[in-house]
Parts: C-alpha cells; structure tokens; sequence
C-alpha cells in the first residue's frame, strides 16, 4: 500500500507535468496537495480493511460473526463454572439451618460464587454441600478446591464456607480464531443433514460444548450416537436432553439419533520436577499441578494421551528446569467415544 508521502510526490509530479511548474514546498498548493494525499491514503486504508473483512479467513469481530450466519454458526457465549459449596458451623446445629438460593461466597481475589438453590443444614450434622456456579461467566470461574474462603453475607448460624473440589466448566466467550476454524470447517466439510459434519457442527454450537465426535451405525444401521463433552468434562442430563432435541427435530427420516456422554478412561499421571534456580518449589508443584489438570477438559475427547505431548506441557510450565514423566508409561490409546480423565496425579519436586 503507498504511503501518504508517496501519494503527495506522484500528485506533486502530475502536477509538475501537467503545468511545468513546480510547487513550492511552502505554498498553499502544496499544503492542499498533502491534505488530498492523506484522504487519499485513508481510502487505501479502508479499502485495505474491507477487503480483510470481505474474507473468513481475515475478518474479525462483528464481520467474522456475519460470516458464521451465512455458514448457521454463532459465536459461542461465555459460560460460568459450576461447583458446590461447603457451608460448616464450630458443632453440631442444635436446629436446621437455612442457606437460601444466592448466597454469595467469593476467593481472596474477590472471584464471586453464588448457590444455586435453597438448602438446609440440617440439626446434628456439622456441614452441607450446596450446589454454586460462578457470578460472572468466563474462565476466571475457574478455581481450585480450598480457594472460595469468604462470605459476602453469612446466612444465620453458618461459620464458614469452603470449595470441597474445584469449580469447573467456565468459559470465554469464542474468541475470533476458534470461530474462524469453525467457520471454514463447515467449507472443508460440508454438513449435509446426513454426515459426521452435520452433527458435528451442530454440537458445537451450543455453548456448553467444547467437543464432538460422531459414531455412525453404533448400534446397528440406520443409528447415529453422538458424543459430547464439556470443558469440566461430563456433560449433565440437561445439556444431553436439549441436543437430543435439537438433533430431533433435525435428523434423516428413519435415524435413530442419541446423545451420550463420553465415556471416562482414568490416566493416573506422575512425575519428578526439578525446579529452576529462584523457584519456590511448593509453587512448582502447584503450577505444575493447575497446568496438568487444566490440559485433562472435555477438549481431549477422543484425543490420545501422548507422554511426549504431557511432558512437553510440564516442561513448558514457568518454574520447571527439567522433568521426569513416570506415568503414564508409554502413550495411552483413546477410543472416539472416550475422554482421558485425570485419576491420581503426584508431582515430586526434587532439588
């Protein structure tokens, strides 16, 4: 694309050309030249930008989204994480104790947590588990077990509050590459109301969705099982009951369409760290651990479990010098209709 410059000098030279005389540097002429020459190069520009945005393979924001329309996709809306909530008292209620629907609890760096539904702390018992989901969607949502420590408003005779698991399932909203890959899948793989792609593609867009694998004739011909997974990996019975009707309403004549969850192969994971020089090593065995968890979502549905690709997560993570994978031993094959699944997980930090 010209510069502003070297529009001002052809229209400097046309205008030499034209005329035979030349336009003083200081001259009101050429001050208007340079002001036609930058309008002129702001039509370069723009020009330039709507030709980015003519394409899926450049548009971005807004423009991509209009091309997902034209293709039936939508930018996936971010999605809160969900977990429960231990509600605890110093002994033994004497009476029940009521925690309502939106009690708010929240972590040291004020990521809010809200309950779901009414529930009771009941007399004798000492603590109750009460389904919670994040405040905000997003990824922040996301939090180990033991982080959600404070109470916005204690109900009644409750002492305290904690996270018994971590809280899974948060989720962005689709940033522009994951839904440009979407979108120009649906032109490498036409979806046609009969093949892998259609239900494929049609899985993915709802939000909860972060993988998709389809198994034709599962059960004999003339049947279909497609198989989702989530971020926090199992999908629930609500999500399975609404692709189940989407697909109902959108199948062949006379196929058999089932939504399933995947089904769960446990990896227990191990290995020795050697932490880098400055590095506390209670904090490498944390980072370690958030990063090897994190890379065990729904996202690895039908994906092998290879040892050189773990090791290379765990060498990457900030703190680690060098690392040693013990287990899994050698790489773990996945079924398509199987999603890797973090069983026991030990990390040694050595000297």
């Amino acid at each position: 694309m010209k510069t502003i410059e070297e529009i001002y000098d052809e229209m400097l030279g046309v205008f030499r050309r034209e005329t035979g005389a030349e336009a003083s540097a200081v001259s009101d002429l050429s001050v208007k030249l340079y002001a036609v020459a930058a309008q002129v190069y702001a039509l370069y520009v723009q020009g330039e930008w709507l030709s980015r945005q003519a394409f899926p393979q450049t548009a971005a924001g807004e423009y991509l989204e209009r091309h997902a329309q034209l293709r039936g996709l939508a930018r996936r809306e971010a999605v809160k994480a969900k977990g429960a909530i231990r509600f605890s008292v110093d002994a033994a209620a004497t009476a029940d104790l009521t925690i309502p629907a939106g009690t708010v609890c929240a972590t040291a760096g004020m990521v809010r947590f809200e309950t779901v539904q009414d529930a009771v702390l009941k007399a004798g018992e000492t603590a109750v588990d009460v389904p919670a989901q994040a405040a905000e969607p997003g990824a922040a949502g996301n939090v180990p077990k033991g982080s959600v420590l404070a109470m916005a408003v204690a109900p009644v005779g409750v002492s305290r509050c904690v996270n018994p698991d971590a809280f899974t399932g948060g989720a962005d909203a689709e940033d522009d590459e994951t839904l440009r890959e979407r979108v120009l899948e649906t032109y490498r793989r036409m979806p046609n109301g009969a093949n892998a792609a259609f239900y494929e593609q049609g899985a993915l867009s709802f939000d909860q969705v972060c993988a998709c694998t389809v198994l034709p004739r599962n059960r004999g011909r003339g049947t279909v099982d497609v198989v989702v997974s989530t971020l926090a990996g199992q999908p629930d019975e609500a999500l399975l009951a609404e692709l189940t009707a989407y697909f109902q309403a959108r199948r062949e004549i006379a196929v058999d369409v089932q939504v399933l969850a995947p089904t769960a192969k446990v990896v227990d994971v191990a290995v020795a760290v050697t932490p880098a020089e400055g590095y506390d090593a209670q904090a490498v065995r944390s980072a370690v651990e958030g990063a090897v968890r994190a890379w065990f979502s729904g996202k690895r549905l039908g994906r092998d479990v290879l040892t050189a690709e773990l090791g290379g997560l765990i060498f990457s993570t900030a703190g680690v010098a060098n690392c040693k994978l013990t287990a899994p031993a050698a790489d773990v094959p996945i079924a398509k209709g199987e999603l890797p699944t973090l069983g026991s997980l030990t990390v040694e930090v050595g000297a």
